[in-house]
């Protein structure tokens, strides 16, 4: 129940239909891989565009503010487009003001750690964005689905049941975002929703292409032949950890122009809503700009 109710700390989620909802109610069988209405390319191209020029002009205000940072954790299977989404929607951000972040499997030092630790210590910097390419959610997800990964981890204690250790898990998980985001983080997660199909296009088309061939790893389509333990991991995981203060987008991801024009402008209208005002000056400063500009302009005349 305190769960259900739970409110917003840094934004109120942008309202969408994508937004997987807070109350355990999200069907992934019923989350569209196809946008009802698609406008088409060349109209999402341009909705990408205009979202991008927003988030670039906020993220100097973001950057200048120095109070918040901005979290964008993107997962998906296989060829879902998580690369090409976060090259595009960040096209227009300034390098300096953007970290980001791709996880593969864990090392040996991670392995030593609590399963937040490598996560933790990659979070953004005040004024900065941080982009995660994978996440935490990987220890729900992937290693969900093959537990037998669960042995390499040294867990100084397990569940009997696995349930339970999932379970845990979604709490430890719930706990940190709602600490981060209580100490400035905004944090948004997307959830690039493609159809089995599709990827599997998507697929044929990486071994058909010579130029693509170094983007097929037969361990893809491997894991594509546990789809269904996945949906109903990624159903399970998005249910117990979209909450308001961090919460979770289904995209439609078949349309990757379609899907990246919603990404960005999901990010667009939540940075959108943070009072991002530019630093003042006091009184000091503003003298000391002011004989600045006095310099300048008689350095100028004298040209």
């Amino acid at each position: 129940m305190v769960e259900a109710m739970a409110q917003p700390i840094l934004f109120d989620p942008v309202d969408s239909p994508y937004l997987v909802p807070y109350d355990g109610s999200f069907r992934i069988q019923d989350a569209r891989t196809e946008p009802k209405d698609d406008p088409g390319k060349a109209h999402n191209v341009e909705e990408l565009a205009h979202a991008v020029e927003k988030v670039a002009k906020i993220q100097q205000r973001l950057y200048a503010h120095d109070r918040y940072s901005v979290l964008l954790i993107f997962q998906a299977l296989d060829a879902a487009g998580k690369d090409g989404t976060i090259r595009a929607v960040m096209s227009g951000v300034n390098p300096v003001g953007c970290q980001v972040f791709a996880y593969k499997a864990p090392n040996a030092e991670e392995l030593d750690h609590d399963f937040l630790w490598r996560v933790q210590r990659n979070l953004p910097e005040r004024g900065r964005i941080g982009v995660w390419n994978r996440s935490h959610y990987e220890e729900v997800l992937v290693v969900r689905v093959h537990p037998a990964y669960l042995e390499g981890q040294h867990l100084p204690r397990r569940p009997k049941h696995l349930d339970d250790l999932w379970r845990e898990r979604y709490d430890s998980i719930v706990d940190a975002e709602r600490h981060w985001a209580r100490n400035g983080c905004v944090i948004l997660k997307f959830f690039l929703h493609v159809s089995q199909r599709e990827q599997h296009k998507r697929f044929l088309d990486r071994v058909t292409d010579a130029d693509n061939h170094w983007k097929f790893n037969a361990g893809d389509l491997a894991e594509s032949k546990h789809w269904g333990d996945y949906m109903k991991a990624y159903e399970d995981a998005l249910n117990a950890t979209s909450r308001p203060w961090a919460p979770w987008y289904a995209i439609p991801a078949d349309s990757k122009s379609y899907m990246r024009a919603a990404v960005a402008q999901i990010i667009a209208k939540t940075l959108g809503e943070l009072d991002l005002p530019y630093p003042t000056l006091d009184d000091k400063a503003r003298a000391e700009l002011e004989r600045a500009r006095r310099d300048l302009e008689i350095e100028r005349d004298r040209d």
